[in-house]
């Protein structure tokens, strides 16, 4: 008999270390990894190459992940691959290969080892497997989706203990915190058959209890319980208590966070947050690296967190490269106060940009405040924006007397609220498999003075990834963009462009304007904008994923003119899985046009 017991609490523990960050942009990391493989002198352990033969269930890749044998390097792909075990392993191999051959289902398979100065040779014999000759499920809860066996299919440890916790899982997200499960495994080894058995009671509806929480020094606790999802008297559910962790830790004001729920009074689960606050407040950033669209950059960022306590946050920053250079402030204040019993957050940001657009030059100086609201999947903002823009031909332009007369040169000063929003339901920020992602922004220019422009723009943007068998990663992002000019002229830079590793990647940062044919843009911005982009991934190996994706792109002059020509791209790329996301690397190509391609670097998904 084989029985499972899997706890029901959740503890969740983080510690920050304080550094001063030295880091590449995606592009040079890539090359740095690739050549150090390429030039370190690699580490030669003492090694035996290693063969199987007779395994009829199993492939030798399956056999060798099992036992931790020396994969291939797959930046060194020309290079012959030899399967190789460390020497330290082989005492213990025919254990270890037992051990992988029961969870299984053979539990009489039988191994012979012949070694060697330099090989080892693995015989296996791998008998009867254990065949599921009965399920027997009494819940009042739906799970025989969840129990993935059926009757005379192989039985796998390994499967029975995930389908367990699966279960358990479901149940807490529903909010059933005092189940009675016992499920076990019959197995006879001399008919080699199993019966299973569920059986589930799912008690009463679970809610949360009080929120307490320790630790805190120079921070009020209304700030922390603030960021709580997981509120007195809701459903039990673990997806709050994470999402209450991280919000927690998006303070960035603490060294450690400890949530507990081990504790239930009958069905009320109280959860107990234990802080431990910054150390170290002052955090560093030094950067050099390499941009598609501004070339070679520096930046340096110097943050001081839980400023003047109560996790408040200030930071300054500045960037350097040819066409872009930028300076800025930014202050964010958690739970100035409440509305409607909802925490109201407030920042302000001011900083001076010159950046560089295809055919001219924006240097804009520029303060914002605002209001903004995070709670679980919700993000709301809205706030006063005051900039004060100058717009000017490149030098190398400026002789064209059509471009002189088509771009409006001169200084604007824009005062405009605006209001974001935006419902995340992805399962992962920055490489997610499911879910869904809606977004609106809108701004509207104020006709504060007779010759103020006076406009709307409005954003939207919408996401759906679905992943199938948890292999095959479908994406579809969706944008669209209207900006109607109420009265005079906006400077060009508050336009539509598009172009880059969130639109059409077959082109640089903002590189494209109004659309003219499938094969030619103007430098112009546009008033109406369509995006429409679909990806695929799929995995090569357990930390690289190839892609194919296309991304189409309406651009034109007039305001709700969705009539207009599309440039369509179709392209290829690689992920290779970093503990911080993915690091992308995409080559996209014009469809009417091969020789317009665009190679953009990311960190992230553009889903």
């Amino acid at each position: 008999m084989i029985n499972v017991v899997i706890g029901s609490s959740i503890l969740i523990k983080y510690a920050q270390q304080e550094s001063i960050l030295i880091y590449f942009k995606a592009g040079l990391l890539w090359a740095l990894l690739f050549t150090v493989s390429l030039c370190s002198k690699e580490i030669v352990l003492p090694m035996h190459t290693i063969f199987f033969k007779g395994q009829k269930n199993f492939s030798e890749e399956t056999l060798r992940d099992a036992l931790d044998v020396k994969g291939k390097n797959v930046l060194l792909f020309w290079k012959t691959y030899v399967p190789k075990i460390e020497d330290k392993l082989i005492p213990e191999l025919e254990n270890s290969l037992k051990s992988f051959y029961e969870s299984e289902g053979f539990y009489d398979a039988k191994f012979k080892l012949k070694e060697t100065k330099e090989h080892v040779s693995v015989s296996v014999h791998e008998g009867k497997p254990i065949i599921i000759k009965e399920i027997k499920v009494t819940s009042d809860y739906p799970i025989k989706k969840r129990i993935t066996f059926s009757k005379n299919r192989r039985f796998r440890a390994k499967e029975f203990i995930k389908i367990k916790s699966s279960i358990i899982k479901k149940l807490l997200n529903d909010g059933y915190c005092s189940y009675a499960l016992d499920s076990k495994a019959y197995v006879d080894l001399e008919k080699h058959t199993a019966q299973l058995k569920y059986d589930l009671k799912k008690g009463g509806v679970c809610t949360f209890g009080k929120t307490n929480i320790n630790g805190l020094e120079t921070i009020d606790t209304d700030i922390v319980r603030s960021r709580v999802v997981a509120k007195e008297g809701r459903r039990f559910d673990l997806k709050k208590i994470k999402e209450s962790y991280s919000a927690i830790y998006g303070l960035n004001a603490f060294d450690s966070i400890v949530v507990n729920t081990d504790r239930k009074i009958y069905n009320v689960v109280p959860i107990d947050i234990t802080l431990t606050e910054l150390e170290k407040p002052y955090h560093y950033e030094i950067g050099a690296g390499y941009d598609s669209y501004v070339g070679p950059r520096v930046h340096g960022l110097i943050t001081k967190r839980n400023f003047l306590g109560n996790a408040q946050k200030i930071t300054a920053k500045a960037m350097w490269s040819q066409k872009e250079q930028l300076i800025e402030l930014d202050f964010f204040k958690p739970s100035l106060f409440k509305l409607f019993g909802y925490a109201i957050d407030f920042g302000a940001v001011g900083g001076y940009s010159n950046l560089e657009y295809r055919g001219f030059k924006e240097k804009k100086g520029y303060s914002k405040i605002y209001l903004e609201h995070n709670e679980g999947r919700v993000n709301l903002m809205a706030g006063l924006a005051l900039e004060n823009i100058d717009i000017s031909l490149l030098d190398n332009l400026r002789r064209n007397q059509a471009l002189r007369q088509a771009v409006n040169e001169g200084t604007f000063l824009l005062l405009y609220p605006f209001l974001n929003a935006v419902y995340d339901a992805r399962d992962h920020k920055l490489n997610p498999k499911h879910g869904y992602y809606l977004a609106g922004y809108t701004e509207y220019g104020m006709p504060y003075k007779e010759n103020a422009s006076s406009y709307i723009k409005t954003l939207i943007e919408g996401r759906v990834i679905h992943t199938l068998q948890n292999k095959l990663t479908l994406s579809f992002v969706a944008k669209a963009g209207v900006i109607d000019q109420t009265k005079n002229e906006i400077p060009e830079s508050k336009l539509l462009f598009a172009g880059g590793s969130y639109f059409n990647r077959a082109y640089g940062y903002n590189e494209i304007g109004v659309i003219l044919s499938p094969e030619r843009d103007s430098m112009h911005g546009a008033s109406t904008m369509l995006n429409g982009s679909f990806e695929v991934n799929y995995p090569i190996t357990d930390l690289f994923y190839g892609a194919l994706f296309s991304d189409n792109t309406m651009l034109t002059d007039e305001s709700y003119d969705f009539t207009g020509e599309y440039i369509n791209t179709l392209g290829v790329g690689v992920r290779y899985i970093t503990p911080i996301g993915p690091f992308k690397l995409d080559v996209g190509f014009n469809t009417h046009d091969t020789s317009q391609y665009g190679i953009s670097f990311q960190i992230g998904q553009s889903f």
